[in-house]
């Protein structure tokens, strides 16, 4: 059974940086793709980024571009969320996602597997 286990969330002030990690685990994959998404209190999950199919690409939300970052280790299928300059606004739980299968990345429906969650809380 797949896994996606996130790490690095927390309160973070107005400013601050965090990394988040999601390692996958439970089986191999011939391809894959991981992105980033969030859910605020009271609102719907929302897309933040995530690589393309082919992996030569990555994608922002409009709201996190230029501030956020996301990379990966593909030894470890292994995805990073580089989170600069938080904002209140920013606060949510974060959620990694994979997907096997070719598909719109901004799509939560697109990705087969997702992790538990992990909270980031930006006090100002």
């Amino acid at each position: 059974q797949v896994q996606l286990v996130e790490s690095g969330g927390g309160l973070v002030q107005v400013g601050g940086s965090l990394r988040l990690s999601c390692v996958a685990s439970g089986r191999t994959f011939s391809n894959y793709a991981m992105g980033w998404f969030r859910q605020a209190p009271g609102k719907e999950r929302e897309f933040v980024a995530a690589f393309s199919w082919s992996g030569e690409a990555t994608y922002y939300a409009d709201s996190v571009k230029g501030r956020f970052t996301i990379s990966r280790d593909n030894a470890k299928i292994t995805v990073y969320l580089q989170m600069n300059s938080l904002k209140p606004e920013d606060t949510a739980v974060y959620y990694c996602a994979l997907r096997s299968r070719s598909g719109w990345y901004r799509e939560g429906r697109s990705y087969d597997y997702w992790g538990q969650g992990t909270q980031i809380t930006v006090s100002s």
